[in-house]
């Protein structure tokens, strides 16, 4: 899902996520940022293994706000081996305001971004949400 802040990304997927489990699913939902920084603390402790288990055996995983923080080199090779493991294996939600193009500005290495974009489009569908921000219309409707 890309679109301008405020347009319902996550809101979307929390929803797609909350109906998953409804049908028996197993759903994890973790911010971008978050899930970069547990992975690489999971390495530190020598529990990455375990987590990335656990990550792939979900039936969908949710990354929330791909794009407000960049990752250095060793963040991006985690979180691409994630993405990686669960291609065609598992189904995965991103969210994202920014455009796939503009994703060289978040991970060092752009022959991965480019890895990473095709495992994530391939066989997926991509939602345009862009647009005006919904809280600041309700902002302006409240005042």
């Amino acid at each position: 899902m890309i679109g301008n802040p405020g347009r319902g990304k996550t809101h979307m997927a929390i929803g797609i996520g909350l109906k998953a489990c409804a049908g028996g699913k197993s759903v994890l939902f973790k911010n971008a940022a978050s899930l970069s920084t547990e992975l690489s603390e999971a390495k530190d402790n020598y529990a990455l293994g375990k987590l990335e288990k656990r990550i792939q055996k979900v039936d969908l995983l949710i990354i929330d706000e791909m794009g407000y923080v960049s990752f250095d080199r060793f963040q991006s090779e985690l979180l691409f081996k994630v993405i990686a493991d669960r291609s065609e294996r598992g189904s995965t939600i991103v969210t994202t305001n920014l455009a796939f193009s503009e994703w060289t500005n978040l991970f060092e290495n752009t022959a991965m971004v480019a890895a990473l974009v095709d495992r994530l489009t391939f066989r997926s569908y991509v939602l345009d949400m862009n647009g005006d921000s919904y809280r600041l219309d309700h902002s302006k409707n409240s005042a």
